[in-house]
């Protein structure tokens, strides 16, 4: 038994040596696939003023009654995720006095390295929401052939003031992931398909992550999700390159 042991560590070690070298092969083989979204020559800038980027993810000035406007990416995204990453971000506002509603629409676009797009649920804990509810979903977008998206939807609360008193504000969290000729609102499902495509084609699927959120009072919650997919519908055959998703 004993005089195995050398034999069986010396094989161990080498399908480790094997295992590690064909990961690192193919990180360094692959090639980068076409993206989903179309991209823009409009620069990005970061909170501070600076050019972060030379251009981005499109998203359009106008979509329905919304109208939209250029926001920063935060220093701490562009300082933690990869150099090569790809954003949009713009606000948008529609209507006038009690009907108002503003939200925010962000897409994050990876490159070469995978780890530019991270659990959604990071973005809203990381600010101090915490995430109430949870729901798959669908939007109805006309000018997609299939007639819709699916969307996955955060209600989430957090402790604020309304009018200089404490009060509770409650935000809606609409987003999806879309890669060339795919989308989904599963993570899961987004990471096994670029892994299957990876290990098949040699291909490293460029994906990116779309999403809106928008803040309201306790109860106006579906109010808000209805703005939100009301803007989706008006901006989303905008921006996706294939108007035939979902397959």
């Amino acid at each position: 038994m004993n005089r195995r042991l050398p034999v069986l560590s010396a094989i161990a070690l080498m399908i480790i040596a094997v295992t590690a070298w064909q990961l690192w092969s193919m990180k360094h083989r692959h090639r980068l696939g076409p993206p989903g979204l179309r991209l823009s020559s409009e620069p990005i800038f970061s909170e501070d003023g600076r050019m972060a980027r030379t251009n981005s993810v499109y998203l359009p000035w106008l979509a329905g009654a919304w109208t939209g406007s250029n926001m920063p990416i935060t220093n701490l995204e562009l300082g933690y995720l990869p150099a090569d990453t790809t954003y949009a971000r713009k606000g948008y506002r529609t209507g006038d006095g009690d009907s108002r509603w503003a939200l925010q629409a962000s897409v994050v676009m990876m490159g070469t390295d995978r780890t530019s797009i991270h659990r959604p649920e990071y973005c809203l804990t990381g600010q101090g929401w915490a995430i109430e509810r949870r729901q798959n979903t669908t939007v109805k977008v006309p000018g997609l052939v299939a007639g819709s998206l699916p969307v996955r939807r955060f209600d989430a609360v957090q402790s604020g003031s309304i009018n200089g008193k404490p009060s509770l504000i409650k935000g809606v969290y609409v987003f999806w992931f879309v890669a060339d000729g795919l989308v989904t609102a599963d993570y899961r499902q987004r990471l096994l398909w670029m892994a299957r495509n990876l290990l098949t084609t040699g291909e490293l699927q460029r994906w990116a992550y779309v999403s809106c959120f928008t803040t309201c009072l306790p109860g106006r919650e579906d109010e808000a999700f209805a703005k939100i997919s009301d803007w989706i519908a008006a901006a989303a055959p905008e921006f996706l390159l294939d108007r035939s998703l979902p397959r």
